[in-house]
């Protein structure tokens, strides 16, 4: 029997779970997978009974224990090397983005939280001048790596989706669901991060689920 559990919630809406799905499917991890309907308050007490931090995805692998997305990408990534760009100033610039994807960019977080089932419909609301800037400061990091790193493929660091490109991937989803157009060389990457398989999957896995799990607060935003 195996041991090992990746634990992720409600695949529609929890991009955290996203990040850390990708990175242990990039990674080949046999793991069994886990989904915790996220509740409608923002806390979900079953989750709290699993995870250090009361949060998704925790992941639980060969007697490790691993929490944060940021975490079990670098773990997977030890398991499986090459999923940080082998040159060390590429590794650098992209472990430099992730860990900035982790801790910052909450106004488009908060305004546009991810939806797999929203396709291309933009706020109805006023976008204010942070979540401007913030989309602006995506769409740079996403062009200078491309066009420094990536030019010879898809994805920020060439034709590989890596692990960078698993910590982008739900703002990569929160773009195509709220309309938002960068340059044209990120509207490029973005084309690319959602045909990739996994992404293609886990939108189907999101399709699959039940239509009770779904939760006003994230569909009636105008």
């Amino acid at each position: 029997m195996n041991d090992s559990i990746l634990v992720i919630g409600t695949r529609r809406y929890s991009s955290w779970s996203l990040r850390g799905w990708l990175a242990v499917r990039l990674a080949g991890l046999d793991v069994r997978e886990q989904v915790i309907p996220l509740a409608d308050n923002g806390e979900t007490p079953a989750i709290r009974t699993i995870s250090p931090n009361g949060k998704v995805p925790y992941l639980e692998h060969q007697g490790a224990a691993v929490w944060e997305s940021l975490a079990i990408c670098e773990y997977c990534a030890e398991q499986a090397p090459g999923l940080w760009p082998a040159d060390a100033r590429a590794r650098a610039y992209a472990r430099s983005i992730a860990a900035e994807m982790h801790a910052g960019f909450r106004a488009v977080r908060a305004a546009m939280p991810m939806n797999t089932g929203r396709e291309n419909r933009p706020l109805a609301a006023a976008t204010t001048a942070e979540i401007y800037s913030h989309i602006a400061r995506i769409d740079a990091i996403w062009t200078e790596a491309r066009l420094d790193f990536g030019k010879d493929g898809d994805f920020l660091f060439g034709e590989k989706f890596g692990m960078a490109d698993a910590m982008f991937a739900p703002i990569v989803s929160r773009f195509l669901s709220y309309g938002v157009s960068p340059s044209p060389e990120s509207r490029a990457y973005m084309t690319a991060v959602r045909a990739h398989p996994l992404m293609e999957e886990w939108y189907q896995l999101a399709a699959q689920e039940p239509k009770q799990w779904q939760q006003a607060r994230f569909e009636d935003i105008g």
